[in-house]
């Protein structure tokens, strides 16, 4: 499990995170979403064990992560940025991971090298961004971690290859109960792959869920009033916009509780329809300032 408690982070007087709390529970795919800015790699520096908490505390598995290779050796970290030695090929990157990583499996780095098609001789600072991504990739999931930590790991693959990728790694979590902890500004990706939620706004946590109760706790609501008629006063209304006669409405509640509501004022025509991931998003952060705006150019 991973665990923050009440981290605080300030980088020369700005407050990048500010009383943050979080849980990764054990075998779960944790999806860490926000605007830029907001503090995601900056959490996700604290939990790989790079920043030191100015205040706080960081555990994974119950222990410090700052300054413990123990607990380091179980965590695999892919990077937006990747960086390996300027000289090294996919063979010496496999050798030096075999070094720290107590459990890298060389033959599984193998399988996998020949399932990306990828030449272990060459330079992988000749290698496209992309390719780059999958020796990552495949490295990380060879190391048999405890632990899988994701920064836009798809960023740069083609469609074909990032539904490769996110298979072998819902494959992984299904056989070893791998935790993951993946941060991607691809909203629709994250949807299929996680089964939890945290949103982060400002360096803090808006909310915290499983994917379902964050999709249950908002409601889009398509509504024919009759006339005279409206919205009961009680549902709490994030968002309204009219089309013709029918009415699209995004509703902070249960689906029980709006179904109820709406039937009781007898409209012509109501549906009720869960929300996207990314469609949360973007209501969760409008009620904190953050909707879209129109821009005259």
């Amino acid at each position: 499990m991973i665990e923050v408690r009440n981290l605080r982070k300030t980088f020369d007087g700005f407050v990048a995170l500010d009383d943050l709390s979080l849980t990764v529970p054990d075998g779960a795919v944790y999806g860490l979403v926000g605007p830029n800015g907001a503090g995601k790699s900056t959490v996700i520096r604290h939990i790989t064990g790079i920043f030191r908490p100015d205040s706080g505390t960081v555990t994974v598995g119950g222990k410090p992560v700052y300054e413990n290779p123990a607990v380091k050796s179980g965590i695999a970290y892919i990077p937006d940025d990747i960086f390996y030695f300027p000289s090294a090929n996919l063979s010496d990157m496999a050798r030096f991971y075999k070094g720290i990583y107590p459990g890298f499996d060389l033959a599984l780095c193998e399988e996998l090298r020949k399932s990306f098609d990828l030449d272990p001789k060459t330079q992988l600072r000749r290698f496209s961004k992309g390719m780059q991504k999958q020796a990552a990739f495949l490295l990380a999931i060879a190391s048999r971690p405890k632990v899988l930590v994701l920064d836009e790991p798809v960023d740069g693959l083609d469609p074909v290859m990032r539904r490769q990728v996110w298979g072998l790694m819902l494959q992984d979590v299904a056989q070893h109960g791998t935790t993951v902890l993946v941060s991607s500004h691809n909203l629709r990706e994250l949807e299929d792959v996680c089964d939890h939620v945290g949103i982060l706004h400002k360096g803090k946590m808006l909310l915290e869920r499983t994917l379902d109760e964050l999709q249950d706790n908002v409601v889009k609501a398509q509504v024919v009033f009759r006339e005279g008629t409206d919205l009961p006063a009680e549902l709490r209304v994030l968002h309204r916009a009219r089309s013709g006669k029918v009415d699209t409405v995004i509703i902070r509640g249960s689906q029980e509780t709006v179904n109820a509501a709406l039937a009781a004022v007898n409209p012509i025509f109501f549906d009720l329809v869960p929300l996207t991931l990314e469609e949360v998003f973007v209501y969760e952060l409008g009620g904190v300032d953050y909707e879209v705006k129109n821009v005259i150019l």
